[in-house]
């Protein structure tokens, strides 16, 4: 098995129902749930959750510790600047917070930033050099591409 890989993404919140009413107006529909500790929703080869920042620290053995937001960027590309602009704008009128409106970006790509109501920050990007396969997943191009 490759070390190289994740298997499960989990991101600790204040408000379990209000994260998944706020992702269902995004079109996320969950998997499975422990009603008001956790859910998750499967994405492409992999499980995405939420789980209360509380419950999340004192199960990291870490019962005193505040759970932050920001130091990472979970990212959504895109197969055009169109389809950015359409995440971005859902995701604002779904309770998102806007951080960086799309733009053309310095690198060639097309970008925007948004926080979910817990500040966690999303990238919406449509990058010309890392075309995407058809069920949407990412595969990096080689050197040699």
């Amino acid at each position: 098995m490759t070390p190289q890989r994740i298997t499960l993404i989990t991101l600790g919140v204040d408000d379990l129902e209000r994260s998944k009413a706020f992702y269902a107006q995004l079109g996320w529909s969950p998997h499975s749930e422990v009603p008001g500790q956790v859910v998750f929703y499967q994405i492409n080869g992999m499980a995405f959750g939420f789980f209360g920042r509380a419950a999340l620290a004192k199960e990291q053995n870490r019962p005193t510790a505040t759970l932050g937001t920001g130091a990472i960027t979970l990212a959504q590309n895109m197969p055009s600047m169109a389809d950015v602009d359409a995440a971005f704008a859902k995701a604002i009128a779904a309770g998102a917070t806007p951080l960086a409106d799309p733009t053309e970006m310095a690198w060639g790509g097309y970008s925007s930033y948004y926080a979910d109501p817990d500040g966690h920050v999303w990238e919406c990007a449509y990058n010309p050099f890392w075309p995407l396969n058809d069920d949407g997943s990412l595969t990096l191009p080689s050197d040699a591409d």
